[in-house]
């Protein structure tokens, strides 16, 4: 269910209170732990972590006015978001956090193309996230996508 609030604070303050403390608590994570240069905003109606312009100007390649896409979180109709787009970009990444998955969460991984769905609100695995959100920097994720998109 995308949002159309302007600010992260709107996007919040919009959600019922069990979902409000989950989003503050996994945008903290993610705040208190990505790499330099990442931005906060708005994005996709989501809370979304990007590449801005001012570090990428080419902006994303489906729709070059928006920012790089980094990560997003959003509170959907049954479920929490965890968008992380280097997914598609890095089987090495990829395959590490569906080893390390299971560590962290009782649950069973439900996870679509760069999408991780957690159902279950008590059970998200916060110490996972903060580890891989450690893992990719603005440089990096810039050549990964920058590869991906050439060779596609």
């Amino acid at each position: 269910m995308n949002s159309n609030a302007t600010s992260v604070e709107e996007y919040i303050e919009e959600l019922p209170d069990d979902r409000k403390d989950v989003i503050i608590k996994l945008r903290k994570v993610i705040n208190d732990n990505l790499p330099n240069w990442f931005e906060e905003e708005m994005s996709y109606g989501m809370i979304g972590y990007v590449v801005p312009h001012s570090i990428y100007p080419a902006g994303y390649h489906c729709t070059p006015e928006l920012p790089l896409p980094f990560i997003n979180i959003a509170s959907q109709k049954n479920h929490i978001g965890f968008y992380y787009m280097w997914m598609y970009a890095d089987k090495e990444l990829l395959d590490w956090f569906i080893w390390e998955y299971p560590k962290y969460c009782s649950r069973k991984l439900d996870m679509w193309k760069c999408c991780v769905r957690f159902k279950k609100l008590d059970d998200i695995p916060y110490d996972l996230i903060w580890e891989i959100v450690t893992k990719m920097t603005v440089e990096n994720w810039i050549n990964l996508y920058e590869n991906n998109v050439k060779n596609k």
